[in-house]
């Protein structure tokens, strides 16, 4: 099925495996392979002659049709299944004029195309699952080397407190786990046979619907639904859905390695390579290019998201327009979210982390960043709010007067009554505030676990 990505632009946005299950030629044999698969079925059941499915069979082969030329019979016929019906009925009288007759027998083109896309989508599902596998397992590792590293934890952009760079790192491989597990789910329980004849009564086939129903289930390896689902687009959006929490994910990912990777932050950095990362003019520069292909997935897999979301609106049992304008947003979905968590895949398989440069960073506020450990140590003794005020005022003697905070602390006859030098000392130490990190490190990667 075509996408909006041209063929220089893909391979930036894509990943090579993601590529290939979108291409048109992919797409088309899947078409194929419903044709094939329906005649076998008809035939086991006994709807039409065990002779016309070896014909038939070896017609639905992708390279035997010429995709210009389906295009432009598209064109004129509304869809892409009615010319290639044509086609592959054609094809096959060449060979056999009776098997000829049982082509497509009893299915409309709908079936034709839901089917094929519900195949690709499996093909996509186990695509992004390998990646998400390598994804995973690079963050757990980087967890656990770096749960003992000191790192500034930054909310609303400023420093907030210290942290062990292994819980962020955790609760990337956890986020990305818990797409692997809405993947997973949607390969046993969200893709589904389409098969309902013109108006998803199968009345072509009599009192046979079911029967064939099921056995082309089978052939497929599908899910056979309750019903056919021509207009109820759920499933889609379902899978629309996922693919762009998955997208998101990388996005949030991507941005805080964006970030890291500033000139005036420089805590970690995307694996380098000749040639990548650099400009155009300026020789010194190592630009975030991993994280930027993500964060382009995470804006727009929102948008294609929400085409899919306005198509669920169809008309009765059959619809013109909104079915259409799922069939390039879709793989272009498909597409840009397996860039984006290939980008991440590269990312968890090589960052580079700069321990050193994390304590510097923890310092660069002159102890600022424990205030609040500070604070309830106080508060122990002399109440919260008032240990609050206490501290609130030394930090704005320590900013006024460029100083550290524990020497300010230090010289508080206030403090000094309340904290040992030593105490006031063990404070400063960014690791041993960190309260439950460790544990909540272990849980996350307890969750990665596969149930």
């Amino acid at each position: 099925m075509s996408t909006s990505l041209s063929p220089l632009l893909a391979p930036l946005l894509s990943s090579a495996a993601m590529r290939a299950i979108c291409d048109d030629a992919a797409f088309l044999q899947h078409m194929l392979d419903f044709e094939a698969a329906l005649a076998r079925a008809e035939a086991a059941v006994g709807v039409i002659p065990e002779s016309a499915v070896a014909a038939i069979g070896t017609a639905c082969r992708a390279e035997q049709f010429d995709l210009a030329e389906l295009a432009e019979a598209a064109t004129r016929s509304g869809n892409l299944a009615i010319p290639l019906v044509k086609m592959l009925t054609a094809h096959v009288a060449k060979a056999d004029k009776d098997a000829a007759r049982y082509v497509h027998w009893g299915a409309t083109s709908q079936d034709v195309i839901d089917t094929a896309t519900m195949l690709g989508l499996r093909a996509a599902i186990d695509a992004l699952l390998v990646d998400l596998d390598r994804a995973v397992a690079g963050f757990a590792r980087l967890a656990e080397k770096h749960r003992h590293t000191a790192v500034v934890a930054r909310t609303w952009l400023q420093h907030a407190l210290p942290m062990p760079f292994g819980l962020k790192l955790a609760e990337y491989a956890a986020a990305l786990h818990r797409s692997r597990l809405r993947l997973q789910r949607l390969r046993r329980e969200g893709l589904a046979l389409q098969f309902g004849g013109a108006a998803g009564t199968l009345a072509a086939l009599g009192d046979n619907g079911l029967v064939v129903a099921e056995r082309l289930a089978q052939e497929l390896d599908l899910p056979l639904p309750e019903a056919p689902w021509h207009t109820h687009r759920d499933r889609i959006a379902e899978i629309a859905s996922v693919l762009a929490i998955l997208s998101g994910t990388c996005g949030k990912i991507a941005r805080d390695v964006s970030l890291m990777m500033q000139t005036d932050v420089g805590e970690a950095f995307e694996p380098a390579g000749e040639g990548r990362g650099g400009s155009s003019t300026l020789p010194h520069k190592r630009n975030p290019v991993a994280a930027a292909i993500a964060l382009s997935a995470a804006t727009m897999a929102p948008n294609l998201t929400a085409t899919i979301f306005a198509a669920q609106v169809q008309d009765h049992e059959r619809s013109a327009g909104p079915w259409h304008a799922e069939w390039p947003t879709l793989p272009t979905l498909q597409l840009v979210t397996s860039g984006a968590l290939a980008a991440i895949v590269d990312i968890a398989e090589g960052l580079e982390v700069d321990a050193d440069r994390m304590r510097v960073n923890l310092d660069a506020t002159h102890g600022l960043i424990m205030a609040e450990a500070v604070t309830f140590a106080l508060a122990e003794k002399l109440g919260k709010s008032d240990a609050h005020h206490l501290v609130e005022a030394a930090t704005k003697r320590a900013i006024a007067e460029k100083r550290h905070l524990r020497d300010v602390l230090g010289d508080d006859p206030k403090v000094r009554a309340q904290l040992s030098a030593d105490k006031i000392a063990e404070l400063f130490e960014p690791m041993n505030y960190q309260g439950a990190s460790q544990a909540l490190i272990d849980r996350l990667l307890d969750s990665l676990t596969i149930k």
